[in-house]
């Protein structure tokens, strides 16, 4: 009810259930990255059923764009073979759209691009037709907070979450604004830098998290640099959830197309390992 192309009032944001849902299993949400597109568009829509199958509790989809800022280098070279693949923001609407009736995908689904894209299709239509393909949220990571105020607005009044995020150097200033205008959940940047799988996570996590949970009750995700079922573990015992995104492409590019959906399912599959460790 309500997934169907045109059903007047979409469902609710999926994303408070799904953080709530994996409290309540006593394990951390899991929400891996993949971009729209690539390696080419019919092998994305098939990874996001696989990596439901892997135990994914949330998927975030990479809007293509020519200047990623945010970006590492794998999500640059996917973003730009994308692009090169004629894959532009109603394409990404479109692979969600899918996902929803085609294959069944109840999980939230998650926009993760940059602002250019939105504001050239029209921060209203967008709203909308997010909601209207089965989008729960969207990640711009360079709309500052203080520009902020039409997306927000549009994604209210369509029941989408803007998701903001932060950094070990944001300014407490920056934390209280950020608590201010999110929904869905706060995303806390792991290190100071770009996207990219790592050996280690960051010193001084545990401080950098605690200190944003003093701005805000919503459920926290760490991403940048988690890669590995440990990460998955050490992140998970200070935050509710945890984005794997370069590592997730990386593995995947060793493989050719149509073996990704499986090898996707198995990645996924690795990272809650950690699970079994735990509660043996």
């Amino acid at each position: 009810m309500g997934e169907v192309e045109g059903f007047s009032t979409p469902p609710p944001s999926r994303i408070p259930a799904a953080f709530a849902a994996a409290k309540l299993a006593g394990r951390t949400a899991l929400m891996p990255f993949v971009t729209a597109g690539y390696p080419d568009l019919a092998t994305t829509e098939r990874l996001l059923p696989a990596l439901v199958e892997g135990g994914a509790d949330l998927i975030e989809i990479g809007v293509p764009f020519s200047d990623p800022l945010a970006d590492g280098a794998t999500v640059q070279r996917a973003s730009q073979a994308a692009l090169a693949n004629g894959v532009r923001l109603t394409d990404c609407l479109d692979l969600a759209r899918t996902a929803r009736t085609k294959h069944g995908v109840t999980v939230p689904l998650i926009l993760m691009g940059y602002y250019n894209p939105i504001l050239r299709y029209g921060v209203e239509r967008f709203a909308a037709d997010a909601a209207a393909a089965g989008v729960d949220g969207v990640i711009v990571p360079d709309l500052p907070t203080e520009e902020s105020d039409e997306l927000s607005a549009a994604c209210r009044a369509h029941g989408r979450d803007l998701i903001f995020l932060v950094a070990p150097t944001s300014t407490e200033r920056r934390l209280t604004e950020v608590a201010e205008r999110a929904s869905g959940f706060v995303y806390c940047v792991a290190v100071t830098g770009i996207t990219g799988a790592r050996t280690a996570l960051a010193a001084g996590l545990a401080d950098y998290i605690a200190r944003v949970r003093r701005h805000t009750d919503l459920p926290l995700a760490i991403g940048f640099g988690i890669s590995t079922a440990a990460h998955v573990r050490a992140a998970g015992a200070l935050t509710e959830g945890v984005v794997v995104a370069s590592a997730l492409i990386d593995h995947l590019d060793t493989f050719p197309p149509d073996a990704q959906p499986a090898a996707a399912t198995a990645f996924v599959r690795g990272l809650r390992a950690h699970e079994a460790a735990t509660t043996a």
